[in-house]
């Protein structure tokens, strides 16, 4: 065949339509034959294979640089919490250095104490100053007289310690007087506090109980003398500021937290720029910009990524589309009677758009969901083992509910492509025949029909996608429910100190990283299964049997004169049905030659012979004495113009549909053969004339089609011209113009004329007529009349019924 100048995917106008798009084959188809066909898919995209390799290497890093990602924001908000709550390590030194300071000096003040009030002098000879103070009360006085009679039989030196620190306080005033420790003076109340003290912190002592769980009841004085001036990391810490620091740790309520934040801000200035917040902005600076960096990272793989396999598809697309194409070219016409033109264009069109798709999408989706989905649960299982286990656990639970109805989904989509497919056909097929509706009243039945395939699509797309629609939401709770199991378990591991905070964010992050992949691949995967579908019907179309290669072939149809010879032909578009048996003739230059006959005789089968679209099976066909076999197709058709009973027009000007492949057309030629078939009128009538675009905008009769098929025939001016039923869709005024036109256009042509209407063809140098795929007679119109044969009987019933 002829290659044209337009692309054979453009709109062919009017040509009829044997099925429809392809709309019925819907994503849940599945490949007979999945792993062949992504053989045969990656082995057609060898070319690209290292560039896809590179798209795959960028998403599969820029994926680990996304799962680095929660593992460092977990240090960068663990920084951040450290930094904004009090330092309790610096607390504890503060504490610690403020309990030795008060050791040390509790240490020697009481040892002071002892060695002032065990004076047995002082106690004894002292009595007289007690017993003529005026001061004391009699019971004062009592209880000395009674303290100086035990301690005289006192065997220890405790034991007499324990006598003199029993007296009463006036009493040890007057006997032992005022004390000096670090320029602070200790009154007898004062020193009777510090024994007492020292009693109660060894009583605490003996009991098993830590002194520094109770604080012994001093005196001002007492405390100004224990709690001197403490250093800690350099900051001086003033004894005041200590007194203060612990009646602040005595009051502090831990049961309200808001209430002990409160207190903590009262803390002595000191203490807070100890243990206030230190927010380390060198390490968060550092962590932040690590992050930016791997995420800008991340996000140019992907976008290289997607670049690549952009590029990558669109020219595997492009590819594919241009082979079948010349595929199309090259495929005999055998192929295209058993298979619909619809289903030729899907190949085209649907079903590489789902090849690209795929190869763009779901091949990097799987991949990436592959490393994300591993490499998560890798840094889960290196982050907590105990939050990974309650991620995966709280997970499956979820995802148990979405794969059951996934599975209850799937049928309902088929049903619904299934159903959408009928309904598409349907419509199709009542506009295209909407006339023969009108006429036999058959829009109620078509209305019926059509109610129901609408009302079987609804239900089917109700369901489908009433139960698509809850994966979202069924993502939503899985993920959520992972959120609350990791919150849970999280709090708990935290506040037993084995994790922090920022461990707990992280594993928010990795939850969501661990379920979404899951869903991604399921639908990459039926992504998948529809392009290998998809990609067996385009291998099909493509590995399908061609014509025979002619590029060997180097004779030539050179100055064809036009004489045409049949030499016992056989043909069968089965092997064991022919249509033609045994037909011979010999046709000489410039001959017309009429072949009639009933349908089914062979007529159109024998002209398509003639033109090489289909191959004969034994005999020989010659041109000028070359048989047709030892030329190419294409210098076969370029001797012959022919004008079918189906016309044919694409999208174009009536320029360009008179000219189809004939070059060089001067306009009077153009408005010659327009004006020969009646045609010229009505173009300049056009609102551009011969530049009028012939679309849905502008209606032609299927007369004015016809005759601009017989212009376009004319125009090209071949050696050898085919009719078959040229004439058919014109009215009788307007065939005897165009016979007139042809007549003298078929001069010195050798012209092959299929009729039915025989007084179109009276004028014919030879008739054959055939019957059966055999030529029963043979003649010109006035022999074959006086035979009374077969042409007669053929020839009279057409006059018979025309007068009747």
């Amino acid at each position: 065949m002829n290659n044209s100048r337009r692309d054979t995917s453009r709109t062919m106008r009017s040509m009829p339509r044997r099925g429809g798009m392809g709309h019925g084959r819907g994503p849940a188809e599945k490949p007979a034959n999945f792993k062949g066909t992504w053989k045969k898919l990656i082995k057609y995209c060898r070319k690209y294979v290292f560039a896809m390799v590179i798209a795959l290497i960028c998403a599969a890093i820029g994926t680990v640089f996304t799962l680095i990602g929660p593992d460092m924001l977990s240090d960068l908000t663990d920084t951040i919490t450290q930094g904004i709550k009090p330092n309790s390590e610096k607390l504890e030194d503060i504490t610690k250095a403020i309990g030795d300071n008060f050791g040390t000096n509790f240490a020697a003040v009481y040892k002071k104490t002892i060695e002032n009030i065990s004076d047995p002098v002082k106690f004894v000879s002292g009595g007289e100053l007690v017993r003529s103070s005026s001061r004391l009360s009699q019971a004062d006085k009592d209880s000395y007289e009674q303290t100086l009679a035990a301690f005289g039989t006192a065997g220890t030196a405790e034991e007499k310690m324990k006598l003199i620190a029993s007296l009463p306080a006036p009493v040890m005033d007057i006997l032992y007087g005022n004390m000096t420790v670090n320029d602070v003076t200790l009154t007898a109340d004062d020193q009777k506090s510090i024994l007492d003290a020292a009693e109660t912190m060894a009583a605490l002592t003996n009991d098993g109980k830590s002194a520094g769980a109770s604080t012994p009841s001093f005196t001002p004085n007492v405390l100004n003398v224990l709690y001197t001036d403490a250093e800690v990391d350099g900051k001086l810490i003033t004894g005041e500021e200590q007194i203060k620091l612990l009646e602040l740790m005595k009051k502090l309520d831990t049961t309200d937290m808001n209430k002990a934040m409160q207190q903590m801000k009262s803390m002595p200035d000191s203490v807070k720029e100890l243990i206030g917040q230190r927010i380390d902005m060198k390490k968060i600076t550092r962590i932040s910009v690590f992050l930016l960096a791997i995420y800008l990272l991340s996000y140019l793989l992907s976008a290289s990524q997607g670049f690549i396999m952009a590029s990558v598809t669109q020219n595997v697309s492009k590819k594919m589309r241009s082979d079948i194409s010349h595929k199309i070219n090259r495929l005999p016409m055998s192929y295209y009677s058993k298979t619909t033109t619809g289903d030729i264009l899907s190949r085209t069109t649907n079903d590489v758009d789902m090849i690209g798709q795929s190869l763009n999408q779901s091949i990097g989706t799987l991949l990436t969901s592959v490393v994300l989905l591993f490499g998560s649960l890798f840094m889960m299982f290196k982050t907590n083992l105990w939050l990974t286990l309650t991620a995966i656990g709280a997970s499956i639970i979820g995802f148990v509910f979405m794969f059951v109805v996934m599975g209850k989904s799937q049928k309902y989509f088929t049903r619904q492509q299934k159903h959408l497919g009928e309904i598409n056909g349907h419509i199709e097929e009542i506009f295209s025949g909407q006339t023969v509706v009108k006429a036999y009243n058959g829009e109620e039945n078509a209305r019926t029909e059509f109610d129901r395939m609408n009302s079987d699509l609804k239900d089917s797309s109700f369901k489908a996608q009433c139960l698509s629609g809850m994966m979202m939401p069924m993502m939503g709770f899985i993920g959520n429910l992972g959120y609350v199991a990791v919150c849970i378990v999280g709090g708990m591991l935290a506040l037993d100190g084995q994790i922090g905070f920022g461990t707990i964010v992280a594993f928010m992050i990795y939850v969501r990283y661990f379920t979404q992949p899951l869903s991604q691949i399921a639908q990459a995967m039926q992504s998948l299964q529809s392009a290998a579908a998809a990609g067996e019907r385009v291998f099909e179309f493509l590995e399908a049997k061609e014509m025979e290669d002619e590029s060997a072939k180097t004779a030539a149809l050179k100055d064809v004169k036009g004489e045409v010879e049949f030499s016992h032909v056989k043909f069968g578009y089965d092997a064991d049905k022919p249509v033609i048996k045994d037909f011979s003739v010999k046709v000489k230059p410039g001959q017309k030659i009429a072949i009639v006959g009933p349908t089914g005789a062979g007529k159109t089968t024998l002209v398509n012979l003639l033109m090489r679209f289909y191959e004969i099976q034994s005999g020989e066909i010659k041109i000028d004495g070359t048989s047709t076999q030892s030329v190419t197709r294409e210098d076969v058709h370029s001797q012959f113009c022919m004008v079918l009973q189906d016309t044919w027009l694409y999208e174009g000007t009536v320029r360009e549909n008179l000219v189809y492949c004939t070059e060089n057309v001067p306009d009077e030629k153009l408005k010659s053969a327009c004006k020969a078939v009646g045609l010229y009128h009505f173009i300049k009538t056009l609102p551009n004339g011969f530049d009028t675009c012939l679309n849905d905008n502008v209606s032609l009769s299927q007369g004015q089609k016809q005759q601009l098929t017989i212009a376009r025939a004319m125009i090209a001016d071949k050696p050898m011209l085919i009719l078959d039923e040229a004439t058919s869709s014109v009215d009788t005024r307007t065939e005897l113009k165009i016979q007139q036109a042809m007549d003298e256009l078929m001069k010195d042509r050798t012209s092959f004329v299929i009729a039915h209407r025989l007084s179109t063809i009276k004028n014919a140098d030879l008739i054959l007529v055939l019957k059966d795929g055999d030529v029963v007679e043979s003649g010109n119109h006035n022999e074959l009349m006086a035979r009374n044969g077969a042409y007669a009987e053929l020839y009279n019933s057409q006059f018979d019924r025309a007068t009747a």
